[in-house]
């Protein structure tokens, strides 16, 4: 799986004045596996540091002659989500309180804990991947252009899925898709057509399950007028529309039998006639047909015209198996809703990113741009809410359950989020509401997204 958007080493910048304390410290994060770079000026890591930089920064606040307080604003005015986290003696927890205020991510008082201090910077560190993943994908889907900007993915099934279309584009040869309900079946079909040389003729697209039996044969082969007591003119049938061009077979599995035997002759000799003629018509069709599952092993399809369709396979992944994809798509398909509806795209939260890929996906992709067309349109829910009102609002047995770790966290969000709602924004009276720390209550509101200035009234 291409990983592109994953930045699995994060670069931990320390700084401190103190050589003996920043070599401390720097061995225990090494010591934890990660990437140090050791700075003892402030002004060094501002003549190193770029916006997008995989990295979070550790700073002591008192230094000269730049402390720790101006390097984080000057950071944080190239890029005002990095991370930074402040070290502080005893005198300066006031100003550390206020730089939380600023954007800080957190700070540790001397002499901290080193567990304290690694678990401070695994959330930091969380933090920074899902930022710097976001910002390769916002690049990615800017630069797409041809296939890609209509197949899109970076995992190795969808580059693959590109591949065959270019190639089966070309050969002009029968082609069965297959795939869950809600993998994109049709985009693919459509995509061969558009890659094709017969891109300018029609595609036509019937869905064989939603066409009731008595009405197949006429919506396939037209009728002339008198054919039957309700054909008061005649009627091109779809395949004859499609001739020149591509017909697709949605869910083929559904066609009744008699159907198949009929579309099986069509495809033999390229002619068919309309319902109440004699008249033969030559048609000159490619057929792109979908399924579930395996025609081969269906009981009610027939082996002969699977064996006529089955001149090329196209096989989709289950979105849940597309890992980096999920978050990828999930953003193409917020930034469509904001041009198309208007309103401001909003970055996700680290449990909103939590929830995307724990999320099973059931309905596949369609479910995930439903779920992202109710996230761009609603900015003061979540993810996990969004899930969990389908989850609410339907009984089918096949759904995907929310992770537990997901459930909780969303309950806490709720539980703070209301009672900021419910204080309009006192931060003060929230932390005697809720008897948590300052600090932990700051270290919650930024993971959960909530912003002090929306509740305020």
């Amino acid at each position: 799986m291409n990983n592109a958007f994953q930045y699995s080493s994060i670069e931990i910048w320390l700084l401190d004045d103190d050589d003996i304390v920043r070599s401390t410290t720097a061995q225990w994060l090494r010591l934890s596996d990660y990437e140090v770079k050791e700075f003892h000026r402030a002004q060094d890591i501002l003549n190193n540091f770029q916006s997008g930089q995989p990295c979070i920064i550790i700073s002591d606040i008192r230094m000269a002659p730049m402390d720790g307080i101006t390097l984080m604003n000057e950071c944080l005015s190239q890029e005002k989500e990095l991370p930074i986290i402040l070290i502080t003696g005893h005198g300066d927890i006031d100003t550390a309180v206020n730089a939380l205020r600023d954007g800080a991510f957190d700070f540790l008082e001397k002499p901290f804990d080193p567990n304290r201090l690694i678990q401070t910077v695994e959330k930091a560190v969380q933090l920074r991947k899902i930022q710097c993943q976001h910002a390769g994908q916002s690049q990615y889907l800017g630069d797409l252009h041809g296939l890609e900007e209509t197949i899109i993915g970076q995992h190795e099934q969808i580059t693959r899925v590109r591949q065959q279309i270019h190639t089966f584009a070309s050969m002009d040869t029968h082609v069965i898709v297959y795939g869950k309900t809600g993998c994109g079946k049709e985009l693919v079909a459509k995509a061969l057509h558009d890659c094709s040389p017969r891109k300018t003729r029609p595609f036509v697209a019937i869905n064989c399950a939603a066409i009731p039996t008595d009405l197949f044969e006429s919506e396939l082969f037209g009728h002339e007028a008198g054919a039957f007591t309700s054909a008061n003119k005649k009627r091109i049938g779809k395949l004859e529309h499609a001739s020149g061009g591509t017909l697709f077979l949605d869910e083929i599995e559904s066609m009744p039998l008699a159907m198949q035997i009929k579309l099986l002759r069509v495809l033999q000799e390229n002619q068919l006639e309309r319902i109440g003629s004699n008249d033969t018509i030559e048609i000159d069709l490619r057929v792109v047909a979908a399924a579930k599952n395996d025609l081969q092993t269906l009981e009610n399809f027939r082996q002969d015209l699977f064996f006529r369709l089955n001149v090329s396979q196209i096989h989709l992944p289950d979105l849940r198996n597309r890992g980096s994809d999920i978050p990828l798509l999930f953003e193409h398909f917020c930034r469509l809703a904001v041009q198309e509806r208007g309103g401001d795209f909003r970055p996700l939260s680290p449990i909103d990113h939590e929830t995307l890929t724990l999320y099973g996906w059931p309905g596949n992709v369609r479910e995930l741009r439903n779920v992202a067309l109710r996230y761009a349109l609603e900015p003061n829910t979540s993810v996990a809410k969004i899930l969990a009102g389908y989850q609410a609002q339907d009984n089918i047995d096949t759904l995907t359950p929310l992770p537990l770790s997901v459930k909780v966290q969303e309950f806490e969000r709720s539980l703070i989020e209301a009672s900021i709602r419910q204080q309009k924004g006192n931060i003060q009276a929230v932390l005697e509401q809720l008897q948590l720390p300052r600090r932990t209550l700051n270290q919650k509101m930024q993971k959960y997204g909530l912003n002090r200035a929306d509740y305020l009234e």
